[in-house]
């Protein structure tokens, strides 16, 4: 037999000092092999078959456990890194919060800028700038606290006189900025470096929305007069506080911005964003900002037509759609028609409505048939207790019990003489054209002889809405985020500049709308939307027809994207500092 020892002297060593450390280990090792060596050549050869096949097991099992054990605390995170390229229509101009009027301008500053709170997905508002805030008990006076160490790009400290001096300039008359509503009439003052108090003339629960608002860097700014504020170069190479900063701006040889580079901003209040570049081109129509997606020069888009939206997802590509808080509707003037002083008319059309088949065929789906004055998302909003599909024939019954016959040689329905027809104006834009001809088929059947007016909305706004000189308007209203639909409803905004295009009255909902407005209490205030809504119903000024989706096309490798309520299509980028394109694997008990 082989002994282990044979290749070692069985006589003790001799002790000649200390055994150095890595000697006695490399013994031990060679020990245990000759060892493991000697054992498996005392076994027959099913015996050694047998042992190497425990040991297999054993080694596989122990591989298995601990890929288990390794899985269980092991997870997905997002990391630095990662690039996309998007489309935007229009030219950047004024790349300003306070003087922001186009898609393009608005895009950009919602990158760049912040304010004190900052819209969620979920319809709320969440703190940016501001570590806390606080409201008095009579409504009046709210109290901002700004986070620590905040600092603008170029690395310069942002204190409470950012804040201030971005208040007093949009409210400076002759700046012009369509803010400046929202902030007249609100004094702003410091009490110290990081603490900011606005002081209203009377409640106004909405006006934490107002807050939003991006802040301006004072050092920046402080030396261009309001007059200059226009033609200043910041409007185009911005200085902000967001989530990106501007790295790097190509021009054409005109000088027009041909694309924008953003890189995050590390030091963004809300944690810098994941993804390393965003990369902007600028397009001057929807036409060649499709052709530049499906041709690759960009991966984003949004903003487009419904129809092409449905198109782009049958080719495969990642098409998002987002709530928006915008409300479209038949508005009737009973003032230019004196048919729509009739009830009953106006419950026929109502009822004859198939507001799922117009969502279906003018939208491709992507909105929300809506049967009362507030959109989904909106404060206060109630799903109906029944989905509508239209009924004809109730709706004609309608107007036969109340004395309107039907003309079979015109087809025109009549009463006393007087013909049930009148003019349906609208914007010539494609979707609200083709949701007027869909409506004007869909009350043709009623006997009901609409003609459609169509303007570009700039020459409908001047001409036909401030006049209020229609019979019936096919408009949208933008309801915002806060849900308060007091210039569309209340009895004080019949006459323009006012937004109560129906010229609707009514004394109850006056008062609700008004107390709704000092009521700092959500679920209050929500209560009296309900109770608004009833009214509106009850009464039927307008025929509701959908709210519709926001749509935008984002690679399919970007996540951590939050679908939700969105007041602009700039507030698409409001948590992109939660998107990720980049990954990587994490022990949970180093986080």
């Amino acid at each position: 037999m082989i002994s282990p020892f044979d290749n070692t002297t069985n006589e003790p060593q001799k002790n000649e000092g200390s055994i150095p450390k890595t000697s006695w280990l490399r013994e031990k090792a060679e020990y245990a092999i000759r060892s493991l060596r000697f054992v498996l050549l005392s076994l027959e050869e099913r015996e050694r078959r047998v042992f190497f096949g425990l040991v297999s097991l054993f080694v596989i099992g122990t591989l298995g456990a601990l890929f288990t054990v390794n899985a269980m605390f092991l997870e997905t995170v997002p990391t630095e890194g990662g690039s996309f390229t998007e489309g935007v229509v229009g030219t950047p101009r004024f790349l300003n919060p306070l003087l922001a009027t186009s898609d393009a301008d608005r895009d950009i500053t919602a990158l760049v800028y912040s304010g004190l709170l900052r819209p969620a997905t979920n319809g709320t508002l969440i703190l940016d700038l501001a570590k806390e805030y606080a409201v008095s008990a009579d409504g009046l006076s709210y109290t901002f606290t700004l986070k620590d160490k905040l600092v603008w790009h170029d690395g310069k400290p942002l204190t409470a006189d950012d804040v201030v001096f971005t208040i007093k300039r949009v409210q400076d008359n002759s700046l012009k900025s369509p803010k400046h509503a929202n902030w007249e009439g609100i004094e702003v003052t410091k009490t110290d470096t990081r603490t900011v108090v606005f002081t209203l003339k009377q409640p106004y629960a909405p006006f934490l929305e107002n807050t939003t608002l991006g802040i301006l860097p004072k050092h920046v700014w402080e030396k261009v007069t309001p007059e200059q504020f226009a033609f200043s170069l910041f409007n185009v190479d911005p200085i902000g506080s967001g989530p990106y900063r501007v790295e790097k701006i190509k021009r054409d040889s005109s000088g027009i911005p041909k694309y924008y580079d953003l890189v995050p901003f590390k030091h963004f209040a809300l944690g810098a964003p994941f993804i390393s570049k965003i990369h902007i081109n600028f397009y001057p129509d929807e036409e060649h900002l499709l052709e530049a997606l499906r041709g690759g020069a960009v991966e984003a888009v949004s903003a487009i037509p419904t129809v092409e939206a449905a198109k782009l997802s049958e080719e495969g590509y990642r098409v998002l759609n987002f709530l928006l808080p915008r409300v479209f509707g038949v508005f009737f003037n009973h003032n230019k028609n004196e048919i729509f002083t009739q009830k009953i008319v106006r419950q026929a059309l109502e009822t004859a409505l198939d507001r799922k088949k117009i969502v279906n065929n003018v939208l491709h789906g992507y909105g929300t048939p809506l049967e009362g004055p507030l959109p989904p998302g909106a404060l206060g909003y109630t799903e109906p207790e029944t989905e509508s599909s239209g009924d004809v024939e109730a709706a004609i019954a309608l107007l036969e019990k109340n004395g309107w016959v039907l003309d079979k040689e015109t087809g025109l329905r009549k009463r006393k003489g007087q013909a049930l027809a009148f003019s349906l104006a609208t914007s010539n834009a494609e979707e609200l054209l083709l949701t007027a001809k869909a409506l004007q088929n869909e009350w043709k059947v009623l006997g009901a002889d609409i003609t459609i007016q169509t303007l570009p909305v700039n020459e409908l706004n001047q001409n036909i809405i401030r006049p209020r000189a229609y019979d019936t308007l096919f408009f949208g209203e933008v309801i915002g985020r806060e849900s308060d639909p007091f210039p569309f409803w209340h009895s004080s905004q019949r006459n323009d500049p006012g937004l109560n295009i129906a010229l609707y009255t009514n004394i109850t909902v006056d008062k609700l709308l008004e107390n709704a407005r000092s009521i700092s209490d959500v679920k209050k205030r929500a209560e009296s939307y309900v109770k608004f809504q009833k009214e509106i119903a009850n009464d039927l000024p307008a025929v509701f027809i959908y709210s519709p989706d926001f749509i935008y096309v984002l690679p399919k490798r970007i996540q951590g994207v939050e679908r939700g309520t969105i007041a602009l299509p700039s507030e698409r980028f409001i948590d992109i500092n939660n998107w990720f394109i980049e990954t990587n694997r994490q022990w949970t008990f180093l986080k």
